[in-house]
C-alpha cells in the first residue's frame, strides 16, 4: 500500500476528515474530530538505503496486539511521537500486505469510535453496514 492508497482508504471511513494541525507535512485523519491516524513522510531511515524515505502511518492499536504486530512485521514500530503502548507506526515500504494494513486501519478506526457516545457510534456504524 502506498500513501495515495492509504489516504483513499482512510478518507473512505464514515465521517472521516483530513486535517493539518501539525503543518502541511503531516496529515491527521479524524472521525468526529477524534484522531485515528496520521500520515507523513518518514523522518529517519529504517534499514536498506538510508537515502530512501517511506511514508509512515500512525494507527491506534490494542496494547497487546501492538506488541504482537511489532514482533511480526519489521515495518511496524512503536508509535513515533505517540503513546508507544497504544499507537503503532506502520512504515509503508511494501513489506506488509495491503489487506493487513487495511485491517490495522479498520481496527484503529473502531477503537476510536468505540470510545464515543452511543449516539455518535450508531451514526457512524449506520454507514459501515
Amino acid at each position: 500500500m502506498d500513501e495515495k492508497q492509504a489516504k483513499r482508504y482512510l478518507l473512505a471511513k464514515p465521517q472521516s476528515s483530513e486535517t493539518f494541525p501539525f503543518g502541511e507535512d503531516v496529515s491527521v485523519f479524524k472521525v468526529n474530530n477524534k484522531m485515528f491516524a496520521t500520515l507523513s513522510l518518514g523522518k529517519m531511515g529504517k534499514g536498506g538505503d538510508s537515502n530512501e524515505q517511506y511514508w509512515w502511518m500512525n494507527l491506534k492499536c490494542d496494547p497487546q496486539e501492538a506488541m504482537m504486530l511489532r514482533d511480526i512485521f519489521a515495518s511496524v514500530i512503536p508509535g513515533y511521537h505517540m503513546n508507544k503502548a497504544q499507537w503503532n507506526t506502520i512504515i509503508l515500504d511494501g513489506s506488509i500486505p495491503q489487506g493487513e494494513v487495511e485491517r490495522m486501519i479498520d481496527n484503529s478506526f473502531q477503537l476510536v469510535v468505540s470510545k464515543m457516545t452511543k449516539k455518535d457510534q450508531q451514526s457512524i456504524m449506520l454507514h459501515l453496514t
